[in-house]
């Protein structure tokens, strides 16, 4: 039965309500003065959907030597275009798509080596980017990775994204995770 197990990990809510003197500040985002540059706080989550109709990943490379019954063989390779929303409900707000890849990176153990961009459509935020590059230890509950860039507002933003699996699907390999993002930029 372990192909029809779905791990949910019931986890404190990503969800915040800001008030802000700008009303183009979405709710799901908090900027405040940092020194001589801004922290901005954002949380969402992120769907990834292998099985489904359309899938938000795809396999671009795979070795020849692969490991059929894996299912991320080390050194596959996919591409991604995932929905972010202000809640785990794939119908709540989308407030942008993480948009990138990511490739099985380790020999023994789940864990993905990301480079994605966060891409906005909310707010302030609208046509904004966040840039993500690192490891994901993916089996473990909590990871945090390394912001390296981004664009628009996030322009030289630095900082790091804590990740944590809100649920993951054995069967379907569908996974939501909860991002809760904290950038530093001018």
């Amino acid at each position: 039965m372990l192909g029809l197990f779905t791990l949910v990990v019931l986890t404190s809510s990503y969800l915040v309500n800001v008030s802000s003197a700008n009303s183009n500040t979405p709710s799901w985002a908090k900027t405040t003065p940092y020194g001589h540059e801004r922290k901005t706080v954002l949380q969402f989550y992120f769907h990834d959907i292998v099985t489904g109709d359309p899938p938000s990943n795809a396999l671009i490379a795979q070795p020849k030597d692969a490991n059929q019954s894996a299912s991320m063989p080390f050194g596959s390779l996919f591409m991604m275009d995932d929905a972010l929303t202000v809640s785990p409900d794939p119908s709540s707000m989308l407030v942008g798509r993480a948009q990138g890849f990511f490739g099985s990176a380790t020999q023994e153990e789940s864990s993905l080596i990301m480079g994605m961009s966060f891409g906005f459509v909310d707010g302030v935020y609208n046509g904004s980017t966040v840039v993500i590059l690192g490891r994901n230890s993916i089996m473990n509950p909590i990871r945090e990775l390394p912001v390296v860039g981004g664009t628009g507002v996030f322009r030289m933003a630095r900082g790091y994204a804590i990740a944590q699996t809100y649920s993951f699907n054995l069967t379907s390999l569908n996974a939501i995770v909860g991002y809760n993002v904290t950038i530093f930029h001018p």
